[in-house]
């Protein structure tokens, strides 16, 4: 079995997706960031699902927050406790969000191919896809 991690570059060696003009090269999906969200929502870790291109209408980056919270529930990804998150997690897909992209302050971490597998069928489910 091929390691699909070992294409993608690490967290700390990952191209910084608000400074590079080329996004479309970046992983989406892999890597979970830290969101400064101000006073109006709680900062968290999110998964950025979509980030804004040069010609969008608009800059902002589309995410799925993680929750240490985790019901057992449709619509949680459970990606247990890895070393670069303070707490067991979950990906809350029934959270999507847009905020602008400069919110996103720092990488955490990053998921397998496995785990985005499961996180992109949650979201087809609970869209309807």
């Amino acid at each position: 079995m091929t390691n699909h991690l070992a294409s993608h570059p690490s967290p700390r060696q990952a191209p910084d997706p608000r400074q590079t003009s080329n996004f479309q090269q970046y992983p989406l999906g892999l890597f979970i960031w830290f969101a400064e969200l101000g006073m109006i929502e709680k900062s968290r870790p999110v998964l950025v699902l979509a980030f804004p291109g040069s010609d969008d209408a608009r800059a902002l980056a589309v995410v799925a927050p993680l929750t240490s919270q985790i019901r057992g529930m449709r619509g949680e990804i459970d990606l247990g406790k890895p070393r670069w998150l303070p707490k067991h997690s979950a990906v809350n897909v029934q959270g999507l969000a847009s905020f602008d992209h400069r919110k996103l302050a720092h990488r955490m971490g990053q998921l397998s191919p496995t785990q985005m597998a499961e996180i992109k069928t949650a979201i087809r489910d609970l869209l309807g896809l």
